[in-house]
């Protein structure tokens, strides 16, 4: 009797244990359901994850826990019924908790049997709601890492591709420049050299975009007041919205200036009020907006304004909205689009320092919002008046022959004598040599200097020296930040005379 004591006591110790061990785990909801369902036992790692207390849970039946979606698919019952064919069941899913609000949970489902009789399961649910959203977060950075990193491969890609274009399409503007001086009074060579203009300035249009998706565009960001900006192009966006559309304003008056690049703030707009009238077949409104924002979260804080274009238009689809910045992505028919009109805009916002957001609902519209930095004044952009022509030498630093030869054609109308050199070193010398009365440097060049590093040797040696550099293409143009004024490749006689004018003296 007294082994038989032992023993009982034995096992009423081991299975006050285990009982106080089940009871006792916090991180885990530890319970049994009889063959039904209904919950026959409960520890306090239920009661914490769950809200319920034993008294509250016992001899309830376990569905309670699934969300009506759930419920009404009947899975509860389909995860005993697999637990029992398959010896276990495991997944993940959500559960509500008692307050009602609902946890990711991970769930094993085990079959008890006796004498091989079922007479009931073991269920484990642990809260893995923390775990789950870390790993979303960390699947998002890769996507969105992966993301960059095909916007730089493609970056580079069309930045490589624009550069050529553009001393391309700089020796067929200049030429047809000096064309057009020369020409006769024949329509069909009239007709053919206005094609060759209309098709260069297109083709130029496009390789800025290019550009700008890449975010290797030259720009001169300075402080713009935004509302004067809209009056300015007021005529211009009328034209792209069309006749059936309605262009509307709601510009604070309060709004701040906007620090970024003229030519290419007025691009975007144009891209977006083009894109919002073309989501609105049947006709609608477009309206442009602007409000301050004050950001606090990396990478975007500080002072901003948040430019609006809304539409009233079809929306886009949730499968398309991810794929829209993506440069020569188009949803519109052959010869309507180029797919690079929100690229564009895409990367104006990031080059400036900002970014741009989309928001749309099917059948009630779509807006984009793009954030720039706040200016810190806005002077009103000069007017150009007669061209300027002017005199004295000029040295053309050009590596390209075919391009330097445009140029001195075009210097030479102006009334300057130019002095040409093919590099940075030959500049340095030519200048002490002799002496220029300006510097008109290109900035990729062959060699150990680039056109910028010898605009910023002049400065330390030539202080007075005016310096004007051009460039199709430079990711070192993005350092200029202001210190040099730039032209843009392709550029025409008018714009060559206006940016010397601007020249400081």
């Amino acid at each position: 009797m007294t082994e038989k004591f032992s023993q009982q006591r034995d096992l009423f110790e081991s299975e006050r244990s285990f009982r106080l061990l089940v009871e006792g785990v916090a991180d885990y909801a530890l319970y049994m359901l009889d063959p039904k369902g209904i919950i026959t036992s409960w520890n306090i790692g239920g009661e914490r994850i769950k809200g319920y207390s034993p008294d509250e849970i016992l001899g309830q039946h376990f569905s309670r826990f699934y969300t009506e979606t759930d419920r009404a698919n009947g899975r509860p019952a389909r995860a005993l019924g697999i637990a029992r064919e398959k010896g276990r069941y495991e997944e993940e899913g959500w559960r509500v908790r008692k307050d009602g609000t609902f946890f990711w949970a991970s769930v094993v489902i085990d079959p008890i049997y006796e004498n091989g009789a079922l007479i009931g399961f073991a269920k484990i649910t642990r809260d893995i709601t923390e775990r789950r959203n870390s790993q979303l977060k960390l699947e998002a950075m890769q996507k969105q890492l992966a993301e960059s990193q095909k916007f730089d491969a493609l970056g580079q890609l069309t930045g490589g591709i624009a550069h050529d274009f553009n001393n391309l399409l700089m020796i067929i503007s200049g030429s047809l420049h000096i064309l057009k001086k020369s020409a006769t009074d024949d329509p069909k060579l009239d007709r053919a050299m206005s094609a060759i203009e209309t098709a260069t300035k297109r083709g130029a249009a496009l390789t800025n975009q290019l550009l700008t998706f890449a975010r290797r565009q030259s720009v001169n960001p300075q402080a713009i007041d935004f509302a004067e900006r809209i009056a300015a192009i007021r005529e211009v966006l009328d034209a792209g919205v069309g006749s059936s559309v309605r262009l509307a304003f709601d510009i604070r008056s309060d709004t701040w200036p906007i620090k970024a690049d003229v030519s290419e703030l007025e691009t975007a707009l144009l891209n977006l009020v083009i894109n919002a009238r073309d989501a609105m077949p049947d006709g609608g409104t477009v309206t442009i907006g602007a409000r301050n924002v004050v950001l606090n979260e990396a990478p975007l804080a500080g002072d901003f304004v948040a430019i609006d274009v809304t539409d009233t238009g079809l929306g886009i689809p949730s499968d398309v909205l991810d794929k829209i910045f993506e440069p020569f992505f188009t949803t519109k028919p052959i010869g309507k689009g180029t797919g690079l009109g929100l690229s564009q805009v895409h990367g104006f916002a990031h080059q400036a320092g900002g970014t741009v957001k989309v928001a749309s609902k099917l059948g009630k519209g779509t807006t984009f919002t793009i954030i720039l930095p706040r200016g810190t004044h806005a002077p009103s952009r000069e007017t150009s008046g007669t061209p300027f022509r002017g005199s004295g030498t000029v040295l053309l630093v050009e590596d390209n022959p075919d391009v330097a030869l445009v140029s001195i054609g075009l210097l030479e109308q102006l009334g300057y004598q130019v002095c040409r050199v093919a590099d940075a070193e030959a500049a340095l010398r030519e200048i002490e040599s002799n002496g220029v009365d300006f510097v008109f440097s290109d900035i990729v060049m062959p060699g150990k200097m680039d056109g910028l590093s010898l605009a910023h040797r002049l400065r330390q040696i030539r202080p007075g020296l005016p310096i004007l550099l051009a460039t199709g293409y430079s990711e070192v143009a993005a350092g200029v930040r202001g210190d040099f004024p730039i032209l843009r490749k392709p550029y025409e006689i008018h714009e060559l005379s206006e940016a010397i004018a601007k020249l400081p003296r």
